[in-house]
């Protein structure tokens, strides 16, 4: 067997540093963004002539249907998120990446200055733009040892793409490119770390709130830990949906709920507060007044903005033919216990107390007194000034509440 030539001894010197260094990095937990621009800067260091890497995985959540991270020499590091959409782009099913993806090969590589390149897609002419000589990329499955399998790109296996250029003059050399192959397991190893946290983030987000998530990721997950809160309580339902629900096809519902849901959603995360639950056709948020200190006028704007964003969707859905509803929403502030409640295997980040309890009655009051919007006076009376609008419905016993208690509501 032949000696090693210098650059395969300088690449191999080069890789065990930068393996360790990955490594690393996954340890600590470092931020994609921050550990590939680093990484990129140090490839270049150690003689790998890098001009742009684009680093990219599928996503767990919701909206978001895959993330990519892109390094530019002469640029530095920039995080991108891809809706999910019904179909592909045309420029993503034109790319080189697709074609990967959906061919049984675990790697691509073209030289950009060959005159009759065997590879050609129209993202080359931009990279050839660029002063570009060699485009290489691979894809690498996390759970699997199959590099090479096709993916359905509608549902793509848990893994990475990584795309790199280089504008050496010739491209990358064979010493140069079996470095960058060797790095794309401690790559691998690092970015399913990042992601895995990064799915927890998304998921738990998702599903429990932006708020208990931080705290249940920080460690907040033990059975009847909770703190003391003084909040705004906010209790969102919509109207008629039994009917409803008895009457419209199921997808129908589905496509209502989420339209309603999406836009009580955003009025309350835009205004800082929380999201808890939802409860068939009802939500469950809070304004925690130790990080809103005005969070009773900030509830309140949000009930406006909310009535007005409601009455702007009706109308868009009634000229499309969609079926509408409408909506009440109870308003109250007190303490409240917020944390974990549940059982031994399945809990709920969530918040109790009378507070809550009145809320609710609050809540069921709308109806009573012909008001899409009640409000206790825990919310309204210190506001009053501010809000010439709040209205007093008077005094009323509520069900399950000791005192009784005065109403208002948005003129």
């Amino acid at each position: 067997m032949a000696a090693p030539s210098m650059d395969n001894f300088g690449m191999a010197a080069a890789q065990a540093d930068l393996t360790e260094w990955l490594i690393r990095q996954g340890l600590e937990d470092t931020t994609v963004e921050i550990w590939l621009e680093a990484l990129c800067n140090r490839m270049v260091a150690a003689g790998l002539p890098l001009q742009r890497v684009n680093l990219s995985l599928r996503a767990h959540h919701p909206e978001i249907g895959a993330v990519a991270f892109r390094w530019h020499r002469d640029a530095g590091s920039e995080r991108f998120d891809y809706q999910r959409a019904s179909s592909a782009p045309d420029e993503y099913l034109r790319s080189p990446l697709y074609y990967l993806i959906t061919n049984p090969i675990s790697e691509l590589r073209q030289k950009l200055d060959d005159p009759e390149p065997a590879l050609d897609f129209p993202v080359f002419d931009d990279f050839r733009a660029q002063g570009s000589t060699e485009y290489f990329a691979a894809k690498r499955h996390f759970l699997s040892n199959n590099h090479d399998t096709a993916t359905n790109p509608e549902a793509v296996a848990e893994g990475m793409t990584v795309s790199m250029t280089t504008d050496a003059p010739g491209g990358f050399t064979d010493p140069q490119l079996e470095c960058l192959r060797a790095l794309l397991a401690p790559l691998c190893l690092t970015l399913k770390s990042g992601a895995n946290r990064l799915m927890a983030e998304h998921i738990t987000a998702a599903y429990l709130g932006h708020d208990a998530s931080k705290r249940v990721l920080s460690g907040a997950i033990r059975r009847g830990t909770s703190e003391t809160m003084s909040a705004v309580i906010w209790y969102f339902d919509l109207q008629g949906f039994t009917r409803l629900s008895e009457t419209l096809p199921g997808e129908t519902i589905i496509g209502l709920l989420n339209d309603y849901f999406a836009e009580a959603v955003e009025v309350v995360e835009e205004k800082g507060g929380n999201v808890l639950k939802f409860m068939g056709d009802g939500m469950l948020a809070v304004f925690d007044l130790a990080a809103l200190p005005d969070a009773r006028r900030v509830a309140v704007e949000a009930a406006v903005e909310l009535r007005g964003r409601i009455h702007e969707m009706n109308a868009a859905r009634a000229k499309a033919d969609l079926p509408v509803t409408g909506f009440t929403l109870g308003l109250h502030a007190g303490d409240v216990l917020y944390g974990n409640i549940g059982g031994k295997t399945r809990l709920d980040f969530t918040v109790i107390g009378p507070a809550v309890n009145t809320t609710a009655r609050i809540l069921g009051m709308c109806s009573a007194v012909d008001q899409t919007i009640v409000l206790s006076s825990a919310v309204a009376r210190p506001i009053l000034k501010d809000r010439p609008d709040l209205v007093s419905l008077g005094q009323y016993r509520l069900r399950g509440v000791t005192e009784r208690q005065e109403l208002f509501t948005l003129d």
